[in-house]
């Protein structure tokens, strides 16, 4: 009896010593790494606060066949964000943004700021965001409808808002989507210039159907800019319906 009961002890103790190390992979960002190889930089992800409730807002582009994603973060925000082994998980499920083409994580505001990372996996690697600055409380996200629209090519308007507006700009992402909110396109741009569908002075695409549709004269769509720093969080969002003439 003595001795099954040593056994049974020996058994619990190799049970809890085998979930603490499955938490470990779980909730640690550097011990999930280790599981697979990785790719560093592919996940396209940025931050923004919501205008009214101050709620942050964490947009991913997540590619087709992306399964297992991953919500991590810094707990004090004056740690190594180069460091994987500062990163716990969250465990907070997305939602989908332009129905689906993008998604995004929702968390209530707070007083403590942090850095966050994104990761998916996709053919056998985990695919990591670079290091987001969550900044919603030292440099909350400004909203507006400021935006030129030009629309003296039929079908092909142009958009222009002025440059480095909130300052520390590094890029712009836009996109123009329909009354259903389906994303049309989805561009990065350096310069504060966009025509669709002119990808002359686009650097990155997320655009899936390409070419993308045609606009209709008479329907309703919407443009939307994000101004993203260098550190991905977004200091400006211009959000305008326009009329395709």
């Amino acid at each position: 009896m003595n001795k099954i009961k040593y056994l049974i002890v020996c058994f619990m103790v190799l049970l809890s010593c085998t979930k603490d190390n499955d938490d470990d992979i779980e909730q640690n960002l550097e011990s999930y790494t280790l599981s697979k190889p990785i790719e560093t930089g592919a996940v396209i992800a940025c931050a923004a606060s919501e205008k009214d409730t101050g709620d942050v807002l964490t947009f991913f582009y997540p590619e087709e066949g992306a399964t297992n994603i991953r919500f991590y973060e810094i707990e004090n925000e004056l740690q190594d964000h180069e460091d994987y082994s500062n990163y716990k998980r969250i465990f907070i499920k997305s939602e989908p943004f332009f129905n689906g083409h993008l998604r995004k994580f929702t968390q209530a505001s707070s007083s403590k700021e942090k850095w966050v990372i994104i990761t998916f996996e996709l053919d056998n690697e985990i695919k990591i965001s670079n290091p987001i600055r969550i900044k919603h409380q030292t440099r909350p996200t400004v909203w507006t409808d400021e935006v030129t629209i030009n629309q003296a090519t039929p079908s092909m308007p142009v958009f222009s808002w002025q440059d480095n507006a909130a300052g520390d700009n590094a890029i712009y992402f836009q996109v123009i989507s329909d009354a259903q909110n389906n994303l049309l396109s989805g561009t990065y741009t350096y310069e504060s210039m966009f025509q669709y569908y002119n990808t002359n002075n686009v650097v990155l695409n997320v655009t899936t159907q390409l070419p993308p549709p045609s606009l209709i004269s008479g329907n309703d769509y919407n443009f939307t800019l994000m101004d993203v720093s260098l550190d991905n969080w977004v200091n400006l969002v211009i959000i305008k319906s326009f009329t395709s003439q």
